[in-house]
């Protein structure tokens, strides 16, 4: 499956950068591991996507614990190459 995710700037530049790899998301999609997710910049200022795109893999999920709020997960990701 492939989610297209808006992505803050400050965000998506530590994906790329590979300083992030993680995404901690509300679990309103069913995220699975191995799913894809094409995190997509987006200028919360401007409210315009800039047209930069990255695709990542998802290769862990961490719910249901203490330190993750309810009805979100913390998904280990990885860079994707796109089909």
């Amino acid at each position: 499956m492939i989610h297209e995710l808006k992505t803050w700037p400050e965000y998506y530049r530590a994906v790329i950068s590979g300083e992030k790899t993680f995404e901690i998301r509300k679990n309103d999609r069913n995220y699975q591991v191995g799913d894809i997710l094409d995190l997509q910049e987006y200028d919360p200022e401007k409210q315009l996507y800039t047209g930069a795109s990255i695709w990542m893999e998802v290769l862990y999920i961490l719910d249901k614990q203490p330190f993750v709020p309810e009805g979100y997960v913390c998904m280990g990701i990885r860079y994707e190459l796109p089909f």
